[in-house]
């Protein structure tokens, strides 16, 4: 359970201290940390000292500038649930073993924004939260009925595991929930009871974000589809109903539905201040008029949206990776999905071209640009014309590769256009299409 330094920043104490990277930490002011929560807290003592892996002992304030290799010490609590609709079930084999891992662990939902069930958490971590004031927790609750989520989850603990939510909420802690919403199991009437009980006995919850259900051509269910139309009307209708109960009884809205559905229903998107602050903008709720809103802010008025994507960085750099400064024109590579957002943005740009690019490794109703791999989108990039430059949202890449294992290098030389990787915000798509 020792800490690994993944690596030493130039010119910091660490630096100065003799650590190198790959050297262990093993205890904190005498205790072995169980993740990086214990050691922010028991390195805030400025006169702490920190023991080696090799024996040495050098003061806790020697360790700034290192970058610790993992967030979790003492291993990942993984899911021991077996939801049908789970993506990584959805996976092909032989992709990097990162991408098939399941977790289920409170302190990476706090840390990162993960969803957890609770199924696997115990009165031990209950006692830890709440004496450490762990926040924000991300709880996938799916549906409130104890048979239709245990069944969801194929775990009988899914039924009663929803005890551990109202004891977070009854300590003040924040927590967001999170519904994927599947046609035919936890809709319609489902839905309604599942949010009509979250507005009766959770209403602490700071927001509940509605998402539908991602099938890809690699699914094995034959009881899971991907949502139409009219499902996506429905659902969409039942949400801004109960939008308008909550804000009667709560003065807030409670419960949001993803950018997904009103792209698949084929309706415009809520205004943005209807998203009140876009509490769950990452997991793909108002990132359409949170990304309109930082084009054009009002006068004088800050927009409180946080940077797309998952917060880890993507790549090391977002760059011009094989640039081309005779181009005339840029095309910005996009999922389907977020190619009909970024192309309403860019309208008046005659330079500027939107490819909504396929996703055929997946297939299905995968159409977000996070999930597009090297391989499609080379597709894309191979068949613009020679003097146009493609613009790849870092989004794309995954511990700076795609799914499928490309480099924005290898998108480059192995297509033989000009690539630049842009930040997956405002900022890279004025990078992308240069000044106006």
């Amino acid at each position: 359970m020792r800490i690994r330094i993944a690596s030493i920043a130039a010119d910091s104490p660490a630096c100065a201290s003799g650590l190198r990277a790959g050297d262990e930490i093993d205890t904190v002011s005498g205790v072995r940390p169980r993740d990086v929560l214990d050691y922010a807290r028991l390195s805030a003592d400025p006169d702490a000292e920190a023991v080696l892996g090799d024996g040495r002992t050098v003061p806790v304030a020697a360790l700034s500038g290192a970058t610790l290799d993992d967030a979790v010490f003492d291993g990942v609590k993984t899911c021991d649930n077996h939801c049908s609709f789970c993506f990584i079930y959805q996976l092909p084999k032989q992709m990097r073993p990162s991408l098939y891992l399941k977790d289920d662990d409170y302190r990476l939902s706090a840390m990162y924004g993960n969803f957890t069930t609770l199924t696997r958490f115990t009165e031990a971590d209950l006692e830890r939260v709440l004496d450490e004031r762990i926040e924000p927790l991300h709880v996938s609750i799916h549906a409130t009925d104890p048979h239709v989520r245990a069944g969801m989850l194929r775990n009988p603990k899914g039924g009663m595991s929803l005890r551990w939510l109202r004891a977070v909420l009854d300590a003040g802690l924040e927590v967001h929930g999170q519904v994927v919403c599947c046609p035919g199991v936890n809709d319609a009437d489902v839905l309604d009871a599942t949010i009509a009980a979250l507005l009766a006995g959770y209403p602490e919850l700071a927001s509940v974000g509605v998402v539908p259900l991602g099938v890809s051509r690699f699914n094995s269910e034959d009881g899971l589809r991907a949502p139409t139309p009219d499902d996506a009307s429905a659902t969409l209708e039942a949400i801004h109903a109960w939008q308008a109960v909550a804000l009667e009884r709560l003065g807030r809205r409670l419960v949001f539905a993803s950018d997904e559905w009103y792209l698949v229903a084929g309706v415009g998107f809520p205004a943005a201040h209807e998203y009140e602050g876009f509490p769950q903008h990452e997991n793909g709720i108002g990132m359409a008029r949170a990304l309109e809103a930082d084009l054009t802010p009002a006068p004088g008025r800050a927009v409180g949206a946080p940077a797309w994507g998952y917060r880890a960085e993507r790549t090391p750099d977002a760059a011009s990776v094989s640039a081309r400064r005779g181009a005339t024109r840029v095309a910005i590579m996009s999922g389907e999905l977020g190619a009909r957002v970024v192309a309403l943005l860019v309208a008046d740009r005659s330079d500027v071209d939107v490819v909504a690019v396929p996703n055929r490794f997946f297939g299905g109703n995968v159409g977000v640009t996070g999930l597009l791999t090297g391989t499609d989108l080379a597709h894309a990039i191979s068949a613009l014309d020679p003097g146009v430059e493609a613009v790849v949202p870092d989004v794309v890449f995954h511990e700076g590769r795609t799914l499928d294992e490309w480099s924005a290098e290898d998108l480059a030389s192995r297509t033989g256009r000009a690539v630049r990787v842009v930040t997956t915000d405002a900022a890279g798509l004025r990078t992308a299409v240069g000044s106006g």
